[in-house]
């Protein structure tokens, strides 16, 4: 489990104006969120933009040290969620969630391989197919795991790992159904398959022929004049 110190400041004014003049001078908005409280803040957004980075994020515990604070001024927090910017993709603002030690918590994990490359691809040329990246998990802050590592080495084509094949520590419970595959090793694709696919419309695609529209002759006309005269 990773930790980081990250130093804070109340944030007395809110509104857009506010949020772009913090973000021009290096720091962005942030609201810590504790049991039906709010508090609004500013950080330094490049630690939590290296959190980010490392696929940590949710799973690093932030002491957060608020300056001005009227009350505890040392608080433990996680991240919960954060908004980047669509061209820069840099972290515009923050929540964090105040945790306590002593109080078990829920949070998402990343996944991580390890080992050697699977037999079923090494081999046989099959294809791994990572169908769950993250872990939502269940325990006490100070046992959460940096990630759930899985060894897939010796998987050939057609098997996978569940949920219920992998073990975590006492005091770390997984909060997803036994039965959902984490991680599989497919059969390869045959170019003739591939071609066949690329080739085939997929449902609802397919060229429909054009729909005659017959226009009405002289007769049809006068009647529908008639009609609308009537």
């Amino acid at each position: 489990m990773e930790r980081i110190l990250l130093n804070a400041d109340i944030r007395e004014d809110g509104g857009k104006g506010i949020a772009r003049s913090l973000r021009r001078s290096g720091r962005i908005p942030a609201v810590l969120y504790s049991k039906g409280a709010s508090t609004p803040i500013i950080l330094d957004p490049f630690k939590i933009q290296k959190m980010i980075r490392l696929g940590h994020a949710e799973s690093t515990l932030i002491d957060l040290k608020i300056e001005n604070a009227a009350e505890k001024s040392d608080r433990i927090a996680i991240l919960r969620d954060y908004q980047t910017d669509p061209l820069t993709g840099l972290v515009i603002h923050a929540d964090l969630f105040e945790v306590s030690m002593d109080e078990k918590i829920k949070v998402t994990v990343p996944v991580e391989l390890t080992g050697d490359t699977p037999i079923g691809v090494k081999r046989d040329g099959g294809i791994l197919q990572l169908i769950l990246r993250e872990i939502e998990l269940e325990c006490l802050p100070l046992v959460i795991p940096d990630n759930i590592s899985i060894d897939a080495s010796r998987l050939i084509i057609g098997e996978s790992i569940h949920i219920r094949d992998i073990q975590v520590v006492e005091g770390v419970k997984i909060i997803l159904d036994p039965d959902q595959v984490v991680l599989t090793i497919a059969s390869p694709v045959s170019q003739e398959r591939l071609d066949q696919l690329l080739s085939t419309p997929a449902p609802g695609e397919a060229t429909k022929e054009p729909e005659l529209v017959k226009k009405p002759g002289k007769e049809a006309e006068k009647a529908e004049e008639k009609e609308g005269k009537g």
